[in-house]
């Protein structure tokens, strides 16, 4: 499952056409709020519109898929990996009101369409159902293609569309940075990092892949996967990017990554918790999904390494149990083995530890007052959520 921080609220509707900004609203907001929010929706409004002369002459079918990916993307979504780049580049003393302040907005606003490549891949993979209350983009292609009465498997069908608009997303990404506008030296500096990120991103999705085929039980693989999978491209790397574009020095970049590092990871043990225990009128995914996917979660390590030296009965009924179609009743008596095996509290605690030793990162760093202050409040934004 991947995540997002519940920075501020979001646009609710896609607009098909750039959005334009309240009189009074700047271009390039200052810190994580819904104004910022706005103000990513407008980059990726006005990127969107520069894409339809170039895919509009392959026809109808490629048309569609583009409309999708839009769609997908101005959805919604709290814009966090931006959010964490543009504050990034703040903190390392980045001027909001200076002549390359859209081109930094633009580029990091770019990391929403590898967030969507991400998404729409993990769905596949995940064989999820829905996003965001909507259809999936598989599901959706699936659905086309059975209402048209087209030949062939639905269902293969939709994947592999699906595929193909992942894939045009992190192409698109790619484009995006480089027509955001920054200067040779910027985009050197912020192209190295881009490409560590991808790899780091895609390798922490096949290591989970893996320890699912494998059944990896440690802790130490899931929390290898947390670094890779989610806590590099949605903390670190992107704080990392900021500081990039701003010419940090190697200090704070240090810095900047232990806290995207620690945050990041604290990040998805919440995302662990909420996956078994969390609202689905909150979360909009079914209520205990993470057990019937079978996912290998610190949360589940820990319960299997607790269970094994001291309640085997728990440990068969979880390793028989995860991965399986549960229902209502089955989720709530693992949960309550969960509970009752200490592994809830473990996970509270590793969360509450790594929080204050991010915390700590960014305190003693060099980044700005006004910085500190607004990655304090996104870092006990992603570990206290409760979606």
């Amino acid at each position: 499952m991947t995540l997002e921080v519940p920075l501020s609220a979001g646009p609710g509707t896609p607009t098909r056409t750039p959005a334009t900004p309240a009189a009074d609203a700047p271009r390039t907001p200052s810190t994580g709020t819904s104004d910022f929010v706005a103000a990513v929706q407008d980059r990726l409004s006005e990127f969107f519109a520069t894409r339809r002369p170039i895919v509009e002459p392959l026809g109808p079918v490629f048309v569609d898929a583009a409309d999708a990916l839009e769609m997908f993307v101005l959805r919604g979504g709290k814009r966090t990996r931006p959010a964490f780049a543009w504050t990034g580049w703040l903190g390392a003393g980045g001027d909001p009101d200076g002549a390359d302040a859209d081109a930094v907005l633009a580029a990091c606003s770019a990391l929403e369409l590898v967030q969507a490549c991400a998404l729409i891949h993990d769905d596949i993979i995940d064989s999820s159902r829905t996003r965001r209350r909507f259809p999936t983009v598989h599901v959706d292609f699936e659905q086309r293609h059975r209402e048209r009465g087209l030949p062939g498997d639905s269902a293969h069908f939709g994947a592999s569309v699906a595929i193909l608009i992942g894939d045009l997303a992190l192409a698109w990404a790619d484009d995006l940075v480089h027509a955001a506008g920054l200067d040779s030296a910027a985009l050197a500096r912020f192209a190295a990092v881009w490409a560590m990120m991808r790899t780091e991103v895609l390798g922490g999705q096949l290591l989970d892949i893996n320890g699912e085929a494998v059944g990896d039980e440690s802790v130490e693989a899931a929390l290898r996967i947390n670094r890779y999978k989610t806590a590099a491209y949605t903390v670190e790397r992107p704080l990392h990017l900021g500081a990039a574009i701003a010419d940090a020095d190697p200090a704070l970049i240090a810095a900047y990554r232990t806290f995207g590092t620690d945050i990041g990871i604290a990040f998805q043990l919440r995302d662990d918790l909420l996956g078994v225990f969390g609202d689905p009128e909150v979360t909009g995914k079914p209520s205990g999904d993470d057990l019937r996917e079978g996912k290998r979660t610190v949360l589940l390590a820990e319960a299997l390494r607790r269970a094994d030296a001291t309640d085997p009965s728990a440990a068969h009924l979880l390793r028989t149990s995860i991965g399986t179609d549960l229902g209502a009743e089955d989720v709530t008596r693992l949960r309550a083995v969960l509970t009752e095996l200490g592994a809830v509290d473990d996970v509270e605690q590793r969360i509450a530890d790594l929080t204050d030793r991010g915390l700590a990162a960014i305190d003693s760093s060099s980044a700005t007052p006004a910085a500190k202050e607004q990655l304090r409040g996104m870092a006990l934004a992603a570990t206290r959520r409760t979606a």
